[in-house]
């Protein structure tokens, strides 16, 4: 009796794809190093592709099936996460946290922060510094031992 491994086996690498080489996968973490260093910045898929040596379309395909996010929401989530950060530590306006995570609109990110986060840049700020002491705010005095 011989074995018969399951027919999937056969067509997995019709259904999965050839393996990334290790060189496409360098380029493509080099890209994607490129969009966390310039997060604050105005970034255009074009140029992450060309930092990756591919076509724009070749590129935001491969970033997706590489890394499981689209280069967009990649930025995006970056982004939020240091305006979370920002709005947690600083006593900072959410005007000047808008403007430090890269974007040009407050509304359009009042907007995507409420739809991912679930609350208001104002109201998250309100919330967190109830839920942790602001070291900023206290003033401690040296009491000699």
């Amino acid at each position: 009796m011989s074995f018969v491994p399951h027919p999937l086996i056969y067509t997995a690498p019709h259904r999965l794809g050839p393996l990334l080489g290790d060189e496409l996968f360098r380029r493509l973490c080099r890209s994607r190093d490129y969009l966390a260093a310039g997060f604050d910045q105005p970034l255009r898929l074009a140029d992450a592709a060309r930092e990756a040596c591919l076509s724009p379309c070749h590129y935001h395909r491969l970033f997706t099936q590489t890394f499981g996010e689209t280069p967009h929401r990649f930025l995006t989530r970056l982004r939020m996460d240091e305006a979370k950060r920002l709005l947690a530590c600083r006593q900072a306006p959410v005007t000047t946290v808008c403007f430090a995570v890269g974007y040009a609109s407050l509304g359009s990110f009042s907007s995507r922060f409420r739809r991912l986060v679930g609350r208001s840049p104002a109201e998250y700020q309100r919330a967190i510094r109830r839920w942790f002491a602001v070291p900023g705010l206290a003033h401690y005095r040296l009491i000699p031992g």
